[in-house]
């Protein structure tokens, strides 16, 4: 799939945006905080409803005004979908898909798929765990939009439940009382919770062997990457591996006799201590975790391997004509060596659409350049577009490792 048109209405800096777009690779170059990441921020927003870069949607609305447009057409194959969405600070976003009656924004969700790399994405590895969980949950939710629902459900029956747990700190009230009103956000937590971690672990299963084999692409080393789930309703004393065999109701059969296990001290702390919420995906090079021991080099080359292992888990799933995501590299590669650029750059033109954005045309690996591409200038609130061809650039800046 590949987006053939963007349109934005005080999005960021961009009172208005009107960009034609193409098939094959766009690299926008442009000095630092003139908008490039804007631009494709736009797109990304549009496929997964967040942004790679914010946690809420308001610092994506211009200064000044009370919404933003993004107007997108995405081509899939033979078919065109024009979706409109509406981002409202303080109230629900809406979206127009082809033109018809508006409807929440989250039904649009897996029309759009993008995967996106930028510098950010060294959190995956050196984070706390809340990266590695949106990862996990956002790459889900874009391959089965119906988990949308789940994690709503989840988000709010954990509100409600810490609230109890915070209140009954400090109040009388009856304590069989109590007990009842926690037993029901036991039971909706569970479920919602169950749906969350089923949905993570059938990833993780998907999208381990994805991720060693883009890391023995990147670096052609010795070491493999594993990705372990580590949950926190499992009882300390039972094997984690059991996890890859259950199913939705064992999980959450798990998460209630979790709650009973903990009662005391989530009564003694006033907080949910277990549930999807405070697991984590552990990432291991070797025989070794990634986190605190790789270089710097090696954790590069896993978070890239993370982003492109989630594009190949997408085309695994749906390997149908026009069906790969749309890859947007925000400014990667001006962050690597020569060496990592180089083989970054050759494993990502199998994409249909690539979208770069480059503070500098050098910064644009040989193995791009060597190919006929379309380069977007950026300046402060506008664009203009220009084709380039092969060309016969200088060679790749040395940075070392």
């Amino acid at each position: 799939m590949f987006v053939d048109h963007l349109s934005l209405l005080d999005f960021r800096t961009y009172a208005s945006l009107d960009l034609p777009l193409d098939r094959g690779l766009t690299v926008f170059v442009g000095p630092n905080g003139v908008g490039k990441t804007n631009v494709v921020e736009a797109i990304d927003w549009a496929a997964n409803l967040s942004s790679h870069r914010v946690a809420s949607d308001t610092p994506l609305i211009k200064t000044g005004s009370e919404r933003a447009i993004v107007r997108i057409r995405v081509r899939r194959a033979t078919q065109r979908t024009i979706l409109e969405f509406e981002l409202n600070s303080g109230r629900t976003n809406r979206v127009q898909i082809n033109r018809a009656a508006p409807v929440r924004a989250r039904e649009a969700m897996g029309i759009l798929h993008t995967v996106v790399f930028s510098p950010e994405d060294l959190t995956l590895v050196k984070g706390d765990p809340g990266h590695r969980r949106k990862f996990l949950d956002d790459l889900a939710t874009a391959m089965r939009p119906v988990l949308v629902a789940a994690r709503s459900d989840y988000e709010r029956a954990l509100k409600q439940r810490n609230a109890l747990l915070k209140s009954a700190r400090h109040s009388r009230q009856n304590a069989e009382s109590h007990r009842a009103t926690l037993a029901v956000w036991n039971e909706q937590l569970a479920r919602a919770g169950a749906a969350v971690m089923g949905a993570r672990l059938q990833l993780l299963k998907a999208l381990e062997p994805e991720v060693d084999l883009a890391y023995q692409q990147l670096t052609d080393g010795p070491k493999h990457v594993a990705l372990h789930y580590e949950c926190s309703s499992l009882d300390p004393a039972a094997d984690p591996a059991a996890l890859e065999h259950f199913s939705v109701a064992d999980l959450y059969q798990l998460m209630l006799q979790a709650f009973d296990r903990v009662e005391r001290q989530e009564q003694e702390r006033g907080i949910t201590l277990v549930g999807p919420h405070r697991d984590d995906m552990m990432i291991s090079l070797g025989d070794t975790p990634a986190k605190g021991y790789a270089s710097h080099g090696e954790t590069w080359s896993t978070a890239l391997a993370l982003r492109l292992g989630s594009w190949y888990v997408h085309v695994a799933d749906d390997p149908n004509e026009g069906a790969a995501p749309v890859l947007i590299l925000d400014d990667v590669f001006a962050e690597l060596d020569a060496r990592r650029r180089q083989k970054l750059a050759q494993l990502v033109q199998r994409a249909e659409q690539v979208l770069v954005t480059a503070a500098v045309d050098e910064d644009l690996p040989q193995a791009l350049r060597e190919n006929p591409h379309r380069v977007v200038r950026v300046s402060p609130g506008q664009v203009g577009v220009e084709d380039s061809p092969a060309d016969e650039a200088p060679p790749d800046r040395g940075e070392h490792d």
